[in-house]
């Protein structure tokens, strides 16, 4: 039985491990977005795509292992903790880097029609929510 606890804490810990990974990479991945460097996100997204696979093939083992365990230590009882807690954490950065991706793109997309003279503008309203508007600036801006 210790054997087999073992063996899960080890799988645990090589999850653990992929985990703080993707969220270093995570926070890199934010940064080059505040930047506006999109060089870098290429290989930041294939980097990520490898450790969520390592992290799935992991998670398909211990599950295999946990459902023929009678018992479990407490080592992994705080070991699943500390994976749902990374889980977590990254699952919320990635919400974080996705909104400030889109973000970027609606700044993008605003500064090249206020650069064309597109007829209509994407402005805010007072909750925050993207708004379509007339460009009459824009008509009457000479650059």
């Amino acid at each position: 039985m210790a054997d087999h606890n073992h063996l899960i804490a080890s799988k645990l810990t090589q999850q653990v491990s992929c985990l703080e990974s993707i969220a270093a990479l995570l926070d890199d991945e934010l940064t080059a977005i505040a930047a506006k460097r999109g060089e870098g996100l290429k290989s930041i997204a294939q980097q990520k795509i490898s450790l969520l696979q390592q992290i799935q093939t992991i998670d398909k083992e211990v599950q295999k292992l946990v459902a023929h365990n009678e018992s479990q230590d407490d080592d992994v009882s705080a070991l699943i903790k500390q994976v749902n807690t990374l889980l977590a954490s990254c699952k919320k950065k990635n919400d974080v880097n996705a909104h400030a991706a889109h973000q970027a793109q609606l700044s993008v997309k605003q500064l090249k029609d206020i650069l064309i003279g597109a007829p209509s503008s994407m402005t805010y309203d007072q909750g925050g929510s993207v708004i379509q508007g007339d460009k009459k600036i824009v008509h009457n801006l000479k650059a």
